[in-house]
């Protein structure tokens, strides 16, 4: 079995431990950055857009339903004629 040097030796079997443990970390990373960008490129940025477009959205998306949607543009028509 040739115990006596030949082989990897405890600091061979480390580096190979620890470069596993690397390449599988990198591996995951990678996998939730891809599924966090592709995620967010679906999605309109928060403060992009004007606040009516931001209402159709919403109303579009059932978040709120006609009425609120027509009282929030009233409310905002308003505030932009002061």
């Amino acid at each position: 079995m040739h115990w006596d040097g030949y082989g990897w030796g405890v600091w061979g079997l480390t580096m190979m431990t620890v470069s596993m443990v690397l390449f599988w970390a990198l591996v995951v990373l990678a996998i939730v950055a891809l599924v966090r960008y592709l995620q967010r490129s679906g999605r309109v940025e928060r403060g992009t857009g004007t606040a009516e477009e931001l209402l159709a959205e919403r109303l579009a998306r059932g978040e709120i339903d006609e009425e609120e949607y027509r009282r929030r543009r009233a409310a905002l028509g308003e505030r932009w004629k002061r």
